[in-house]
């Protein structure tokens, strides 16, 4: 994932491919994101299904996703908007692609 904004200007700007994955490139994001394909879910649910990443972290990643429109908190549930449901394609085929090859 690209973390600064000078390591995304210089790594292709204007790149579909770059943009996505900018979006959702790296791991907890695309996690948060599988989690959240099912139904809306609270904090805790999501703590205990990514028992590995801190809380810290999740919160980190939930308020980025927040601000890149990919999920809304709402009464105390996350949720999927449009943008956020559209990568259930990416999340599949990275799925099949992991039980295939890894």
């Amino acid at each position: 994932m690209l973390r600064t904004a000078s390591q995304r200007k210089v790594i292709c700007a204007e790149c579909p491919m770059a943009k996505a994955a900018d979006l959702v490139g790296d791991t907890h994001a695309l996690l948060i994101v599988r989690d959240l394909l099912g139904k809306p879910r609270r904090f805790g649910e999501l703590t205990l299904s990514l028992s590995g990443v801190s809380t810290r972290t999740l919160t980190l990643k939930l308020k980025a996703l927040e601000k890149k429109g990919v999920l809304v908190h709402k009464s105390g549930l996350y949720s999927l908007t449009p943008k956020g449901k559209a990568l259930r394609p990416v999340i599949t085929t990275m799925r099949a692609y992991g039980e295939k090859f890894l």
